[in-house]
């Protein structure tokens, strides 16, 4: 066991690990092209304004399409779309995993997810290595299935009873 003094950044992914979460995909549209990335660090935050989070590694290479994008789409993966998710992981571009909606200058939309927000900026905060993106959901969809679950490292899924 650590102490705050002596955590050590395995140890600490190793313990988040074992916290089980959804799996998302963020689209935003960039000067050169859509660009989507899949992040499981998704939370809601207010109902009254309609608010989200996600956060972003400063080191990814995606970083500056989102930390500059005005406006993105987050995508609630289905137990069915592992595959899909697999290719956001490897490529920015796997849009060609997915029937995809682009219209103009809106971040594309993915076809088949479980749920989607479309989303406005409303804050950015500092979060040490991450930057932490917080949206105002201005429209959204649902549809029913299983969700597609991270834990311990790998993608799996969850079944109601």
């Amino acid at each position: 066991m650590s102490d705050a003094a002596t955590v050590e950044q395995r140890e600490l992914r190793d313990v988040l690990g074992s916290f089980a979460t959804g799996v998302t995909i963020v689209t935003t549209r960039t000067t050169t092209g859509p660009v989507g990335i899949v992040a499981n660090s998704f939370a809601s935050v207010s109902l009254d304004p309609p608010l989200v989070l996600w956060s972003i590694d400063r080191r990814s290479q995606r970083f500056d399409a989102f930390a500059g994008a005005g406006s993105c789409a987050i995508h609630v993966l289905g137990a069915d779309q592992k595959a899909a998710a697999r290719a956001f992981v490897a490529s920015h571009d796997a849009f060609d995993a997915f029937d995809t909606i682009h219209d103009g200058d809106a971040p594309p939309l993915i076809e088949g997810c479980l749920a989607r927000l479309e989303c406005d900026r409303f804050a950015a905060h500092d979060g040490g290595d991450h930057l932490i993106l917080v949206s105002r959901v201005r429209r959204l969809m649902q549809r029913e299935g299983d969700p597609l679950v991270f834990w311990g490292g790998a993608f799996g899924d969850f079944t109601r009873r």
